[in-house]
């Protein structure tokens, strides 16, 4: 008996002991946060919106980002948004932890219905819909995703209705741009956005398999931030500076997409690196710590409104987080 309750003893000196420095963790990364609120500097990541977002949103750790995208809500082809299922949990989840959250709207592959949308005749119902989407399920805004042909005549008109409108309800409206065809968005509609999301990445890819490479260097993300910046004149206290959180695979026989945490656990000691060689397979180009770090340092220079990160749930754990190299960063 003596035995049993000595063992119990010291199950709960382990416990105790372990709970001791989770709470003190958890302290420290709600204070990173705090820093990174009071200096204006956002962490704005995205998720995906398939499956259970109640169970997925679980997954994130509340205490190092500021922003939540799910992305993508799309409307069916009559306009209408089908249920989102776990939406209004993962959203309490967010605002119980002091994050703001948005319906990410398109994307790089959306809906062929969504041109005929965004026309003059229907444009109006899918600004009432997305308004709507932002009160049924008490988001903070909606982040817009149009992307390549997509942006058409039919943009500005669309960006400046739906920023009236969810003016109206006190919902804020962003985008996530891509320098590449970043001449077809006008100033105008530049203007409306509360908050400017750089994709700085996907410069190349499994689509491009003739140009193998690195899809996201630290010099494109200088280049992407000057235009959007500079030649754009976007204040840099409304642009976020875009990271990702996995690489692209060339080669004859290697994965093409990986996350960064499947990248650090397949290949040991390539988290401090921007590419793996795999013997007589391929190269994977991704971020490592020291280009993030730097990036980050890059946008806290430039004074922009932050980092944003695709997306979330392709993190590594522990001391390879880059999520954590991202708060541990900011001064």
């Amino acid at each position: 008996m003596k035995k049993i309750h000595l063992i119990s003893r010291l199950y709960l000196l382990l416990f105790l002991l372990f709970s001791c420095s989770k709470n003190k963790v958890d302290a420290h990364e709600k204070e990173i946060r705090k820093k990174a609120v009071e200096k204006g500097f956002h962490i704005v990541g995205y998720m995906f919106s398939s499956g259970n977002l109640d169970i997925e949103s679980a997954k994130l750790n509340f205490d190092k980002i500021t922003h939540l995208n799910v992305a993508f809500i799309n409307p069916e082809a009559n306009g209408a948004f089908a249920p989102v299922t776990g939406l209004t949990e993962a959203v309490k989840r967010a605002h119980d932890n002091g994050v703001k959250v948005y319906s990410s709207f398109a994307g790089g592959n959306p809906p062929g219905h969504l041109k005929e949308l965004l026309k003059a005749d229907k444009r109006g119902d899918l600004v009432n819909a997305l308004v709507n989407l932002t009160t049924t399920y008490n988001l903070d805004g909606i982040d817009v995703d149009l992307e390549g042909d997509y942006i058409d005549d039919n943009y500005e008109p669309f960006i400046t209705e739906l920023h009236a409108a969810l003016e109206q309800k006190g919902k804020e409206i962003t985008a996530a741009v891509a320098t590449w065809n970043g001449n077809t968005i006008s100033d105008k509609a530049l203007s409306l956005f509360d908050m400017v999301h750089i994709m700085s990445y996907d410069q190349t890819g499994p689509w491009n398999l003739e140009r193998p490479g690195p899809h996201s260097t630290y010099e494109a993300a200088v280049a992407d931030f000057t235009y959007w910046n500079v030649t754009r004149s976007v204040p840099a206290s409304k642009l976020t500076l875009g990271v990702p959180f996995y690489g692209y695979g060339f080669g004859n026989d290697i994965r093409s997409d990986m996350s960064f945490g499947d990248i650090v656990s397949t290949y040991p000691n390539s988290e401090n690196t921007d590419s793996v060689t795999v013997s007589e397979k391929g190269v994977i180009y991704y971020n490592g710590i020291p280009t993030i770090k730097r990036k980050v340092e890059l946008a806290i220079d430039k004074k922009a409104a932050g980092i944003m990160i695709w997306q979330l749930l392709g993190d590594a754990t522990e001391d390879k987080s880059l999520l954590s190299v991202i708060n541990n960063t900011i001064p």
